[in-house]
């Protein structure tokens, strides 16, 4: 006999997800980590721990953790300067990561950059240029060769909304399509370039319709919600890998900080941020993972604890690290 269900109280099960609890629990791990390392990395600063500048990456962890959570370790990452956490998501080690910070001899560059120019040479991520846009343009170059070596590795290089105006950007576009070079574009679109509003940038609603004028494939996304970036960047990188050319990959985001740290983010309004605050693709995500009885409160408190503890132990390794000696400035440069 069938069974009566009331449907007035009847609850409605969340739809399972297409993707595996292991790959879903990774991504949520990964943002958790990256914004708890970009939140410390704020707090050092401001303590006056190391010197130079952070460009906190906090608000855009959707974009930044699902454009290269599905590459491979022979893959290549080309940064800006706001992506010292994609070093993270790329897999190098947090002692690596705040010794970069601190300017130490046990930073991957033995102290010889700032904080904003993290590299990581043995996981294929290259140090960011000062230069906006610049990134793309070494990216690009290195996706070249790896094409003509006969290789199928992929390029991901990161971008703000700002560096899309800037004419770098679009040679990198045009040689990418011309060639057909394995290249991913993500571009954080956070709606302001350090002061300027996108508005006062672009007349174009999506920035990935950059792509039409380069013959490219473009795509936009909730950059907030981490699966919709995660689905477009693993496909855009399976057709790279294939020899289907490149993609550019739009992220509407929201950076929650200044431009840096020492930028008071004074034009822009309150209400502006308290909204995309409400957007957080973290507990965006969790609602989504504790709706499917994937994530709840013992679980959290336990990601949170173990990231915790590592990145203690990376703050403590950073500062018992020696400063460079002052002739290694010689060391390692081409003359």
């Amino acid at each position: 006999m069938a069974t009566k269900v009331n449907r007035a109280t009847a609850v409605r099960e969340a739809p399972a997800s297409r993707h595996s609890p292991e790959l879903l629990l990774g991504l949520y791990r990964m943002m958790v980590k990256c914004r708890m390392c970009d939140e410390k990395a704020r707090i050092l600063f401001k303590q006056g721990k190391y010197a130079g500048n952070f460009y906190s990456n906090v608000g855009q962890e959707g974009g930044e953790v699902g454009g290269a959570f599905s590459l491979r370790k022979d893959d290549w990452v080309a940064p800006s300067h706001r992506d010292w956490t994609s070093c993270i998501v790329k897999g190098a080690p947090l002692k690596a990561c705040f010794a970069q910070l601190y300017g130490k001899t046990d930073s991957p560059d033995r102290g010889k950059s700032t904080p904003a120019h993290m590299g990581y040479p043995e996981l294929h991520i290259i140090t960011p240029a000062s230069t906006i846009a610049a990134q793309l343009m070494i990216g690009t170059g290195v996706a070249w060769g790896l094409k003509r070596q006969g290789k199928d590795s992929v390029v991901v290089s990161y971008c703000g909304d700002g560096a899309t105006s800037i004419g770098w950007f679009h040679e990198a576009l045009n040689f990418a399509g011309v060639h057909k070079l394995p290249m991913l574009y993500v571009v954080q679109n956070n709606l302001w370039a350090e002061s300027v509003p996108l508005r006062l940038q672009t007349a174009l609603t999506d920035l990935s319709d950059r792509a039409k004028g380069h013959g490219i494939t473009g795509v936009s996304v909730d950059g907030n919600d981490i699966l919709a970036v995660y689905e477009a960047a693993t496909k855009a990188i399976a057709r790279a890998r294939a020899g289907q050319g490149p993609t550019v990959l739009e992220c509407k985001t929201y950076r929650w900080y200044g431009h840096s740290e020492i930028d008071p983010a004074k034009y822009r309004m309150p209400e502006e941020l308290a909204e995309w605050k409400k957007k957080d693709p973290i507990p965006r995500f969790e609602k989504y993972l504790a709706d499917r009885k994937l994530l709840n409160d013992q679980i959290k408190k336990q990601v949170r604890d173990e990231i915790t503890h590592e990145i203690d132990q990376a703050v403590e390794f950073a500062e018992n690290s020696p400063y460079p000696a002052p002739e290694e400035a010689l060391e390692h440069i081409w003359a």
